[in-house]
């Protein structure tokens, strides 16, 4: 049989870090290893107990969740740990900076436990995690406190279709979404994605929203 997704739940209300570990416990394919109520733990624990992935808050106290992300998922990390940041929507503005530290995606706090748990295997797996309307309004509320960077851009070597996609990518579209906004095939929209990634060298849909937002190419 297969090993279960070992897990890390990182949160600093009790009751929620809880609910999260009971949910996840009940499924034969995922498995708790452990659980703390801060960034610092987080960080000292995953490094300990090697979790598949770790489930992180972001605000908490001694080190919040996006250092502890940085520390387990950012870049020049010689072993990442994969990172599903849950959040409260109206509080958290700081998500995208999360995801910029290297974060497979987010969740809202409220989500039903399906989708907690949907969100646990995708990210697990190395996909990025992405609920379009979450992006939308998450993502694009902040867009404005978000500068371009400066220089000459990667994208210059996509083509226009690509950067039509790219920019659907980031308003948080599906690749079903996609598909039919381009009235194309959902196995063309793949492909566009997978040149996408490849050719300006990021690791999920997740680095391509932040990209997208970086580079100015969606406001």
């Amino acid at each position: 049989m297969t090993a279960p997704i070992r897990v890390l739940v990182c949160d600093d209300q009790a009751l929620i870090r809880t609910g999260f570990a009971t949910i996840i416990d009940a499924q034969p394919d995922l498995e708790v290893v452990g659980e703390c109520g801060d960034g610092r733990a987080a960080v000292d624990l995953a490094r300990r107990l090697s979790p598949d992935i770790v489930v992180m808050d972001v605000r908490m106290p001694v080190l919040d969740g996006i250092e502890a992300t940085r520390l387990l998922a950012g870049a020049g990390v010689e072993h990442p740990v994969k990172v599903l940041v849950v959040t409260t929507f109206n509080l958290d503005e700081y998500v995208y900076e999360a995801l910029r530290a290297g974060a497979g995606g987010f969740l809202l706090k409220d989500a039903p436990p399906a989708q907690l748990l949907h969100g646990i295997r995708t990210v697990a797996t190395g996909a990025a995690l992405l609920a379009p309307e979450v992006t939308r309004q998450l993502v694009g509320r902040y867009a404005s406190r978000i500068r371009p960077t400066e220089g000459t851009s990667d994208d210059s070597a996509l083509t226009p279709r690509e950067l039509e996609v790219l920019r659907l990518i980031a308003d948080g579209q599906s690749n079903s979404e996609i598909a039919a906004t381009l009235v194309i095939s959902h196995e063309t929209v793949k492909t566009y994605v997978s040149r996408i990634l490849t050719k300006l060298g990021l690791r999920d849909r997740v680095q391509a929203v932040v990209y997208a937002y970086r580079r100015g190419l969606v406001t």
